[in-house]
């Protein structure tokens, strides 16, 4: 059987993409047809079905329907991350926002990070690596809380492993590198000190219930990933994410996620590069 020559139907798209959006707030175009299709058809051949009407049942009905919605958000996420990502945003949370959160706290000696939809786990690790450069000595004096999140159990093993390739490490400073890592065999193990700074949930951005749970955070991470959702999807998401953010807090998001006029209203830092905002 040659999966690859398996096409989706219109009427398979629609189910296949309606399943996704109801369940991630993700949401496929009609442009990405091509792109989902070519993804899940090796997900096909290793299940031995024979089209995509069979894969949407499975997803929709039985025991494991939960499961494969699992490895098949693994497969389609845009997933791309990786050490010190745009390091003029960070430069922008290390030196103004971390230093300003730092004194205000200094009362409370506590600092609460959040980075929504983390993958596997580089972006609030290279958060940890900066808070931790940052207080030095004075970390043991503070209650410092990160937590990573995202809809991916099999990205979040991943991060919770702490383990990575070379190509992981491309924007890392090779002194932080030596600094962090220990490598072997071409694999590079987290430092245990940094490790224990981040603790990692299963969330859907969806649940705002589960959201507020935590509380409020003093940072949020949030980037690129409401660039993939519909414009109510996107509106919902930053309710969420303005009502966890501290009165006095920083909402950090990517680039293509831009934050316009919603009912939870945003400030820009001056810093156009940081894509920053505090709370309106």
């Amino acid at each position: 059987m040659k999966t690859a020559a398996v096409k989706l139907s219109d009427t398979e798209f629609d189910d296949l993409r309606r399943i996704i959006h109801t369940r991630s707030g993700v949401r496929f175009q009609n442009a990405e047809r091509d792109a989902l299709e070519n993804r899940l058809s090796r997900r096909l051949e290793e299940l031995e079905l024979d089209d995509f009407g069979q894969y949407i049942q499975l997803l929709t009905m039985g025991p494991y329907q939960s499961e494969e919605f699992q490895e098949m958000f693994s497969r389609i996420a845009n997933s791309e991350t990786g050490f010190f990502r745009n390091r003029a945003q960070l430069d922008v949370f290390s030196e103004t926002v971390l230093p300003r959160l730092l004194n205000d706290r200094a009362a409370t000696k506590r600092l609460r990070i959040w980075s929504a939809a983390c993958s596997t786990g580089e972006e609030p690790y290279t958060l940890a690596m900066l808070v931790h450069r940052t207080l030095g000595v004075r970390l043991g004096d503070w209650r410092v809380e990160i937590l990573g999140t995202d809809l991916s159990e099999k990205a979040l093993n991943t991060a919770s492993d702490a383990r990575y390739s070379s190509s992981a490490l491309a924007s890392v400073d090779p002194a932080l590198a030596k600094r962090y890592f220990k490598e072997e065999d071409g694999t590079f193990t987290l430092d245990p000190m940094i490790r224990s700074m981040v603790s990692f949930e299963f969330h859907n951005l969806n649940d705002s219930l589960k959201a507020r749970r935590h509380g409020s955070w003093d940072v949020i991470f949030c980037r690129n990933v409401m660039n993939s959702f519909d414009d109510d999807g996107k509106a919902s998401c930053l309710r969420m994410l303005h009502d966890r953010l501290a009165e006095d807090g920083t909402l950090f998001v990517g680039r293509d996620d831009m934050v316009g006029d919603t009912d939870a209203k945003f400030l820009p830092l001056n810093d156009s590069k940081a894509f920053a905002y505090s709370k309106g």
